[in-house]
């Protein structure tokens, strides 16, 4: 159960990308892909400080690694296959419940159409009901989503709240490969890293 680029890429699809500090719904100060400064990672540090695409996704990989620890734990003594792991990591990103869901249970005990069933009862809000279904597929039918791109938005209120119409799609695959997983071309003389080892070089890299 490592974290790999293309299980961080079908996390980050289902997001949206800011690369300076804002405001949530709730008013908690909150950057990148949905990092708050509870992960361990000060995040009011980027208050009107927007950063490059690659600062954001190596801090949101790091964080990432941190939640599929939960995940870990809860499936422990069970194998997950990668696409399992994924959707497994992309439901506790989102809702922050693998521990507490009642499906990981009914799929441990090999009741997996109820733990299908249960998996869905997480659909609020009503916009959240596309992306459990597509979690769903992933877990029960290993079917990915992901397309290496995702949402940004690229404008802030004056009241430092996301402007959605400043929505568009971004590429983000060559730099989750280069973070997590092998270069689609390898750059001559350069050491090849497990995926483990590039975890361990972004932690190094990634300032508390």
């Amino acid at each position: 159960m490592e974290l790999t680029f293309k299980t961080a890429m079908e996390v980050a699809f289902h997001e949206g990308l800011v690369r300076q500090a804002y405001r949530d719904s709730v008013g908690v100060w909150t950057w990148s892909v949905g990092l708050t400064s509870q992960t361990g990672h000060n995040v009011r540090r980027y208050i009107d400080n927007p950063q490059p695409l690659r600062r954001c996704l190596e801090v949101f990989a790091w964080a990432l690694d941190n939640y599929a620890e939960a995940v870990r734990a809860e499936f422990k003594g069970h194998d997950l296959t990668e696409t399992q792991f994924a959707a497994a990591l992309s439901f506790h990103w989102n809702t922050g419940s693998i521990r507490s869901a009642s499906w990981p249970d009914h799929w441990k005990a090999g009741e997996v159409e109820q733990a299908r069933k249960s998996f869905m009862l997480w659909n609020k809000p009503a916009e959240i009901i596309k992306r459990r279904e597509t979690e769903a597929d992933l877990f029960f039918d290993g079917i990915w989503a992901g397309d290496g791109t995702m949402t940004e938005y690229t404008r802030l209120t004056a009241r430092h709240t996301p402007v959605w119409s400043s929505a568009k799609r971004i590429t983000i695959e060559p730099i989750l490969r280069a973070l997590l997983g092998d270069p689609a071309e390898p750059i001559p003389g350069e050491t090849s890293l497990s995926d483990r080892e590039k975890l361990d070089a972004i932690r190094d890299i990634v300032a508390i």
